[in-house]
């Protein structure tokens, strides 16, 4: 049995304490944990160097590690973040996009750091659960038209409006 759930960890190539930082500038129940710094004779790092931040976002724990440039992120791993109503999806849309970053389509984003989002309203997958095939083909077909989820378009589309 796993004794505290699980942790995620990110890779990145030298901005681990920027993203953990960013991550919990932005969510609530967040927080910076312990850093590690690089021992000397640690592959591709410098001694002192920071090494690893554990942070918690959301609830949710992370370690961010200075790995280098070997690995990259990409969409096959993505974050989602339920939103209650289109305030939260403007909210963390734009927070998640602070400093740069490439919106993409059906909720996706991709932050500054190459970390891949989806920003969806929980409406949104109660919509995609009504077994009236009709109802969800326009919610879909409505979706794919937009970049940042418009709540108030995707019931429009989902009543047949």
């Amino acid at each position: 049995m796993v004794a505290e759930g699980f942790t995620t960890c990110l890779w990145f190539d030298g901005q681990a304490e920027e993203a953990a930082n960013h991550y919990v500038s932005i969510f609530k129940d967040s927080g910076i944990g312990p850093i590690a710094l690089a021992p000397e004779g640690t592959p591709g790092a410098t001694p002192g160097q920071v090494l690893t931040v554990e942070f918690t976002a959301n609830g949710q724990k992370f370690v961010a590690l200075n790995g280098g440039p070997l690995f990259k992120f990409n969409e096959s791993v993505s974050f989602e973040i339920r939103c209650a109503d289109q305030e939260e999806v403007d909210y963390y849309w734009d927070r998640l996009l602070e400093g740069g970053g490439e919106e993409s389509v059906c909720g996706w984003l991709k932050n500054r750091f190459g970390v891949s989002w989806q920003v969806t309203p929980e409406e949104l997958n109660q919509m995609f659960l009504d077994p009236d095939q009709e109802k969800t083909a326009r919610v879909n077909k409505a979706m794919m038209t937009m970049r940042k989820l418009d709540l108030a378009a995707l019931r429009k589309a989902y009543a047949g409006e």
